[in-house]
């Protein structure tokens, strides 16, 4: 079964507060499942990767075979897609992490939209993040 998730992550403060989103979808673009997870404190950079490995987590669950995952974030593609190289040693753990959840399936593909296709995502993103820093007030 093929699944097509897109995914978000955001930080306020950057570093601050932080959240993930995923948005996923059957191969028809029905939606089957959303999901987000906060973060005390993370980089945008860190929120992004976690929303992929939220994404793999939740994609494994449903037992999918192959995953197209669609992203804003051009720095988080080119790392995964290996065209660019990971600079930052935590990014380099959650790279990790999402390579050895990758090798679950037959095949994952990271695809960079723009933002403006990004929007259910980034909701929840928001959403997340809204709600928990509304409750530690």
């Amino acid at each position: 079964m093929k699944l097509i998730i897109y995914t978000d992550g955001g930080a306020r403060g950057n570093p601050g507060p932080a959240g993930s989103g995923a948005v996923i979808y059957d191969s028809q673009m029905n939606v089957i499942k959303e999901c987000s997870k906060f973060f005390e404190k993370a980089t945008n950079n860190q929120a992004e990767y976690e929303a992929l490995i939220l994404g793999l987590g939740k994609a494994k669950e449903l037992k999918a075979t192959e995953i197209d995952f669609y992203s804003d974030s051009q720095l988080i593609v080119e790392q995964l897609n290996q065209r660019y190289k990971i600079k930052n040693p935590n990014l380099g753990v959650l790279f990790i992490k999402i390579w050895n959840l990758s090798q679950s399936f037959k095949k994952v593909n990271f695809y960079h939209i723009p933002r403006e296709k990004n929007k259910r995502a980034d909701k929840l993103v928001n959403e997340v993040i809204n709600k928990n820093i509304n409750l530690s007030r």
